[in-house]
Order: structure tokens, then C-alpha cells, then sequence
């Protein structure tokens, strides 16, 4: 039996002491990093209206969040908003978002980025289905936001549309092209189409709309003007090919899309975006944002690199068009 006098008990009861406390900290730490693992955050995603393009770029984005660990109902909870094209609804959402302290922003589409960035400088916003953010004044510049907004753009191969047009109405000397007034980034679009063609000697006649009710006449005035349409991405007119095509089919114009959507809806061809793609990359951007491994501020635009051609074989037959072989050999078709 050891006897100890009371220097070598104080001793002992102060080493005790501290491996006690050595092991509650190792075991809060790890309770800690395994509480992070599992932690629930909040997205909101708001989308301006429901049609092809933008349904695609909602669920490519939830597939981007996916492959990069944040799968729904397990560590990320989606709260999902559709304005269903109303301006009111989009600021309720936004309103909502807030108000709920959601953790990201996912906004489809340019007039609801807009509408989130006016309501919140605080909350990331990761955009897509936007042509040009500096130009939306949603970022300082495509290249550093600055601000707390980012995400992927849908601007088109404009240049590369057009000689899809070109080749399959090579006879072309005047383009129609229709499409919202209110939409900033089919302003651009169409401002870049009038200069590619201007150099090409080919003129372009606008005809604009403020809502789907207005397409049919805005497509009349085109025809007996013009040898063919091109329709850029465009919300408005993506919602509402049928009445457009009504119109185009009648009087045999081709119509050129900015993307593969409308094509299906009519359109006769594109070279365009594939907004599921699209929508993966933004999931990706707002995951390294999440993760901590991005800002908004400093995470440039990025844009899409490859393009599919699609063409609509049972449009090009109604409307008695051929379409060139060398097209076909590497086009989607769709009936």
C-alpha cells in the first residue's frame, strides 16, 4: 500500500483534472464536426414562369447542387416559388426569402434576379437563364460582380444561329424577329442579330410585345416583310410558340429559335443552349458558395461552351422546307 501525502494528492487530482477536460474538448470538437456534416441548409429557388426551358434549368440546377453532396432532404432543404410571370408574386418570394433567412438564392431568369437583388444585398443569389448580368445591373461586370449576385448565362452563339439560318434559307434578305419589350436581354440579343446581319447586307424588322396576347398581331405585321423569323430567348414568346407558329406555318417562315424549347413547340430550328446543362453549372457555382469555397463577389459569370443543333422535321415537312444534309448529319431531330 502507497502512501501519499497531500503535495502528491494535489498533484494527482490536477492531472486528472486536466485529461478530463483534454477529453471533453476532443469530444465536442468531434461532436462538432459531426453536427457540421449534417447540417440543413435552406435554398430558395424562384422562377419567373413555367415553360421548357426554365423547368429544365430548375431541375439541373437541384442535380449541379447534387453532385457536388447537397441532396435534398438530407442536408439541403428547397423552398420552391414560381411567379407564374407576375411581378407582384415575385416580390412576395422575395419578401419570403427573406423573411425566412434562407441561405442561398437560386433565381431563374431576369426579371427575377432583378427582383432578388433589389430585395436582399445580404442573401448569395446564384442566377441563370440571365444573358448579361452587367447589362441586367445585376454585377458590376461578368468577370467580378462585386455584389451578391452570380451565376450562368444564356447568351446565345448569335452569329452562329444566324448562318444556321442563312444556310437554310439562303435566299433571306430581311429577318423578323419578335419579342418582349420589357425583357432587357432580348433587346441585347436582338441588337447583336441586327448587327451581324447588317454586315451581311440583310435587314432586320423588330415587332415587339408586352404580353402573350400581343404575339399574334406582332407576328402579322412580319409577314409579306420578311423571309424568315428568329426569336431569342425570350420568356415571353418560349411561354407561347403555338400562337407564333399559327402565324409563321401559314405564311411558310422558317423561324429560327435561340433555343431547342420553342423548336419543340414549332419553332423549325436552333443552335442553342441546353438549359438542363445550364442549370448544373449554376447548381455547382451555388454548392462552392455553400461550402464556403466562393462569394458571389468575386465568382465570374460563367457561360456555356457547346451547343446542340435541333431540328423540328415535322415543322420543316408542313412548311415545305428542306433541310440541308450536312444540318441533319448532326442535329437532334425532334417531331
Amino acid at each position: 500500500m502507497v502512501v501519499m501525502n497531500r503535495k502528491n494528492l494535489r498533484s494527482l487530482a490536477a492531472g486528472v483534472a486536466l485529461l478530463l477536460a483534454v477529453g471533453a474538448l476532443a469530444g465536442c470538437g468531434g461532436e462538432k464536426k459531426a453536427d457540421d456534416s449534417k447540417k440543413m441548409v435552406t435554398v430558395g429557388i424562384a422562377q419567373l414562369v413555367e415553360h421548357g426551358a426554365l423547368d429544365a434549368a430548375n431541375k439541373g440546377f437541384v442535380a449541379g447542387m447534387a453532385s457536388k453532396g447537397f441532396k435534398e432532404n438530407e442536408n439541403v432543404k428547397y423552398d420552391r416559388q414560381n411567379a407564374q410571370a407576375d411581378q407582384s408574386n415575385l416580390q412576395n418570394i422575395a419578401q419570403r426569402f427573406v423573411s425566412n433567412k434562407v441561405d442561398l438564392i437560386c433565381a431563374i431568369a431576369t426579371p427575377t434576379a432583378q427582383t432578388m437583388a433589389n430585395a436582399t444585398k445580404d442573401i448569395p443569389i446564384v442566377a441563370t437563364a440571365v444573358t448579361d448580368y452587367e447589362v441586367a445591373k445585376l454585377a458590376a461586370s461578368n468577370n467580378e460582380p462585386k455584389g451578391n449576385v452570380t451565376g450562368t448565362s444564356d447568351m446565345n452563339p448569335i452569329d452562329q444561329q444566324l448562318e444556321l439560318l442563312l444556310k437554310i434559307a439562303p435566299q433571306t434578305k430581311n429577318i423578323g424577329t419578335v419579342y418582349s419589350s420589357s425583357e432587357v436581354n432580348s433587346q441585347l440579343q436582338v441588337d447583336v442579330l441586327k448587327k451581324l446581319a447588317g454586315d451581311k447586307g440583310i435587314n432586320v424588322i423588330e415587332a415587339t410585345v408586352s404580353t402573350v396576347n400581343d404575339i399574334q398581331q406582332a407576328a402579322h405585321s412580319l409577314v409579306g416583310k420578311v423571309d424568315a423569323v428568329y426569336v431569342p430567348t425570350d420568356n415571353v414568346m418560349a411561354s407561347s410558340m403555338p400562337t407564333l407558329v399559327a402565324v409563321t406555318d401559314e405564311a411558310r417562315l422558317p423561324v429560327i429559335c435561340g433555343e431547342s424549347d420553342p423548336v419543340r413547340a414549332g419553332g423549325l430550328a436552333t443552335l442553342g443552349i441546353d438549359y438542363y446543362k445550364l442549370g448544373e453549372q449554376t447548381g455547382v457555382m451555388a454548392a462552392e458558395i455553400l461550402s464556403g469555397k466562393g462569394k458571389p463577389q468575386t465568382m465570374p459569370v460563367q457561360m456555356q461552351k457547346e451547343f446542340k443543333v435541333v431540328v423540328n422535321e415535322t415543322t420543316a415537312k408542313r412548311n415545305g422546307i428542306t433541310i440541308p444534309q450536312d444540318i441533319l448529319a448532326k442535329a437532334e431531330i425532334v417531331k
